[in-house]
């Protein structure tokens, strides 16, 4: 009898299963409809191709990529920005971008391939604004890719294996001006389908015209300057676009930058006309103003559940929290001098020597910088500054020797030589011994916060940075697994920088219109915002490398000032050998006087940029999936 039941069960589950269609998606799998059916839906799949954006932010670093928990080897390391203890020579990005990047293309396809399907479920405003947000993070990645290797595939649809052969996947490289042209396309469907409002951290038709001025920028740069090319076998430019398109490019971003007049403006909340403290507070302050009219786009960041490290790194090291990590950005002496209001030599240099050629001496560090511009103290801390209600301390050493008739210059100028130990107490790290001077009062040699002869955790250049620091941040919270203030991707000042370098472009090709003017207005409204000189008139601006200075001062360590230097094709002649210059402090035991030394960096580190970095190593696993993809010259 059991034989018989088992043997009709097994008969019943066979016909029943004859008559069913098997092919159905396991239920624990999220299908299309459970996305594009509802907005909540839409929502989490546009976050997740945002969060995956190649933003180079808090969490970046030429050597470990983006949205890396652990950043050391920073990237104004890597400029002329700033000395650190991590990286001590040029290097190129060593990481493979190329396999980050095409996964979210594929997503972004997919996005624009699927949703039409559903769109009759919701309102065509909101149908026609999410299409733009994939164009716009489709371009957004496509220009990460562009920026770094030249021409790349441009892929279009979600290619599918096995309905698509071997053969077809592998996409050849496109030339670089069609990968520009591409991203505009993007570009332009997003400022002409998007809303001109979003919701924080996400895109607006107005985000889509402010990267249009960034994409075309570069790709005007490009068209002029690069000198480096490579052809396919059809005559494809891969690397490289023809300078007779270089205008087409600029005008592209000057228009494109002008959309914006009116929906942004400048951050000037507490900002006071010939105040320099407002000034200062109105710069810093910008950083951290949720509400700032500046801000374009930006990435959240909200303890416990999205964090970065950006305090620990790079606080002074008399700041320094429980990890034990401090001062990873020590801006150089060559950023610094860029500024306006510091004592300078005819040549553009700090001025530290008196006629005679004898030290200058200062009752306090932060006399020498008492005049200069607020955008430098509210970017840089410089010795003597406040910062969390403390001075922050920074001295290479007591000077012990005679006063009298001046203190000579403590080495020839340009040496790399260490310091001579007679005359010098110095510390190498924050254990230090005091220092008992002639009225019996003790110093220590280097200060809390260095600079210290053995010890990386120090102020390596006599400067640390300030932009984007949390000033409100106890000590106790600063861990690199704390810090949560927002990174800003994309704000009016680029905007307005993107307009006046493409204007004089234009100006200096010779192209009718009042591009001079126009340069010359919007690189005064930013110098006045940071309280620095204004130019006289459009004939002030007579350079090029005015236009660009100002970009190095206002977006200075906010990881643009690399790819910028790549795109001009400057950076091999800046990166030549280089060692960077430092500011040391000295206090003179017998003067009761500071004085500073400015030196090359008595580490010898030297930098050289390698003219194949131009354009980044395609990853060779990438090539030997595709033998159509053409490795990059040099490599």
């Amino acid at each position: 009898m059991k034989l018989k039941i088992f043997l009709l069960s097994i008969i019943l589950i066979t016909s029943h299963a004859a008559c069913t269609d098997l092919d159905i998606p396991p239920m624990n799998v999220i299908q299309d409809k459970d996305v594009f059916n509802t907005e909540g839906g839409v929502r989490i799949y546009m976050a997740r191709c945002y969060s995956e954006l190649a933003m180079e932010d808090f969490r970046y670093s030429p050597t470990r990529g983006t949205n890396h928990f652990w950043i050391i080897n920073p990237q104004p390391a890597n400029t002329g920005e700033a000395l650190s203890r991590d990286l001590n020579g040029a290097t190129a990005e060593q990481f493979n971008f190329w396999e980050r990047a095409y996964p979210l293309i594929r997503e972004a396809n997919y996005f624009l391939q699927t949703m039409p399907a559903y769109a009759k479920n919701f309102p065509e405003a909101d149908v026609n604004h999410w299409l733009g947000e994939a164009h716009f993070i489709r371009a957004f990645t496509y220009m990460a890719l562009v920026k770094r290797y030249g021409g790349v595939p441009i892929v279009k649809e979600v290619l599918n294996y096995p309905e698509e052969s071997i053969d077809e996947l592998k996409v050849p490289r496109s030339s670089e001006q069609a990968v520009y042209d591409f991203i505009a396309e993007d570009l332009d469907f997003a400022y002409s389908n998007m809303k001109e409002s979003s919701e924080r951290g996400r895109a607006n038709k107005y985000t889509a015209a402010a990267f249009k001025s960034r994409a075309m920028l570069y790709a005007g740069s490009i068209a002029k300057y690069n000198q480096i090319q490579l052809f396919d076998g059809s005559q494809n430019r891969l690397c490289g676009i023809p300078v007779a398109k270089a205008n087409e490019y600029f005008k592209a971003a000057y228009d494109a930058a002008g959309l914006l007049d009116g929906k942004y403006s400048l951050y000037k909340k507490t900002w006071a006309a010939g105040d320099k403290q407002a000034q200062m507070d109105n710069y810093i302050n910008l950083f951290f103003d949720e509400s700032s009219p500046e801000n374009i786009l930006v990435k959240d960041y909200k303890y416990p559940e999205t964090v970065h490290g950006y305090d620990a790194y790079n606080v002074p090291r008399q700041l320094m929290g429980g990890n034990g990590y401090s001062a990873e950005v020590n801006p150089t002496l060559n950023f610094v001098e860029l500024f306006d209001g510091i004592p300078k030599n005819a040549d553009g240099t700090i001025k530290t020597l008196d006629d005679a050629g004898k030290y200058i001496l200062y009752t306090n560090t932060l006399d020498l910088f008492a005049d200069a511009e607020p955008r430098l103290r509210a970017t840089v801390i410089v010795p003597g500054d406040i910062f969390k209600n403390e001075s922050i301390e920074i001295y290479r050493g007591i000077y012990t020797g005679p006063v009298t008739g001046g203190i000579s210059r403590l080495l020839p100028e340009g040496s790399t030589a260490p310091y001579p130990a007679a005359n010098i107490v110095s510390s190498p790290n924050a254990q230090q011994t005091p220092y008992t001077l002639p009225d019996n009062t003790k110093k220590n040699p280097a200060g809390r916060s260095g600079v210290f002869t053995a010890d990386g955790t120090c102020a390596v250049s006599g400067f640390s940075v300030r932009k984007y620091l949390d000033p409100e941040r106890p000590t106790a919270e600063v861990l690199e697994n704390r810090s949560d203030q927002t990174w800003i991707e994309m704000r009016y000042a680029e905007v307005m920088l993107n307009r006046a370098e493409a204007a004089y472009e234009l100006y200096a090709a010779g192209q009718a219109g009042n591009y001079l003017q126009d340069a010359f207005t919007l690189i005064n409204q930013v110098r006045e915002r940071a309280g620095a000189n204004l130019l006289a008139s459009a004939a002030a601006l007579n350079n090029i490398n005015i236009v660009r200075n100002e970009r190095r001062k206002e977006l200075a360590f906010e990881n643009k000032v690399w790819w910028d230097l790549k795109r001009w094709r400057i950076l091999d002649r800046e990166q030549n050998g280089t060692v960077y210059r430092t500011l040391m402090p000295f206090f003179a035991a017998n003067a009761n006087k500071y004085f500073f030394d400015a030196r090359p960096d008595e580490r010898n580190s030297r930098y050289t940029f390698d003219n194949r970095w131009y354009y980044q190593e395609i990853p060779g696993s990438e090539i030997s999936k595709s033998q159509n993809l053409i490795q990059n010259p040099g490599y």
